[in-house]
């Protein structure tokens, strides 16, 4: 069970859904920071139904031990972005109950949200828009999540929001979509490592 506080009021709400989560492999020590960590597809853009499930889920999240349940602690998020500005949200798990702060930012690049564990790391994911077709969401996140990526949240969102051309009826890719791969951007299959 969890509850929403926005302004004084509590809601119990039902528990959180599992997330649609694509996460980078863990890096190596020494490795340089690239700018996402990965993408995350919400349902919905409800912080209450959404954001709980999200934080649960990235608790595990290049831990060592890989069983070592670091908490997130805050999520920083773009305010446009989402339906309504909670300050925090209440979060049960089987390690306890936790309060996970949220600070809503108009300046932050559409897309991103930042998760700010209770040790202080913290990681950069894509944030997909929830109407965004399954197949480019599905795309979007692996792009994000690859080793060799290197496009920030404007860059990937920009892929999905072209203009989008006819498809035949089996479904082969659109001009816009073959534009964004001249560009370098490859949404449906693996980037090549670099």
């Amino acid at each position: 069970m969890w509850t929403l506080t926005e302004t004084g009021t509590t809601i119990s709400l039902p528990p959180p859904s599992t997330p649609r989560l694509c996460l980078r492999p863990p890096r190596a020590a020494g490795s340089p920071q690239a700018p996402l960590e990965g993408g995350w597809w919400p349902r919905s853009a409800d912080p209450a139904a959404e954001l709980p499930g999200l934080a649960l889920a990235l608790r595990t999240h290049n831990a060592n031990p890989p069983d070592d349940h670091r908490p997130v602690a805050h999520i920083t998020l773009r305010a446009a972005d989402w339906d309504s500005h909670p300050a925090s949200l209440r979060v049960d798990s089987a390690d306890g109950i936790r309060t996970v702060g949220l600070s809503w930012v108009d300046p932050l690049p559409a897309g991103l949200l930042t998760a700010i564990y209770a040790d202080g790391r913290h990681l950069d994911l894509l944030t997909v828009p929830a109407p965004t077709p399954h197949a480019e969401a599905h795309a979007a996140m692996e792009l994000a999540a690859h080793p060799a990526n290197h496009l920030h949240t404007p860059d990937l969102l920009a892929a999905l929001t072209a203009p989008v051309g006819p498809r035949d009826p089996a479904g082969s890719e659109t001009a816009s979509h073959n534009a964004w791969e001249s560009e370098g951007g490859r949404l449906d299959r693996q980037p090549a490592a670099q």
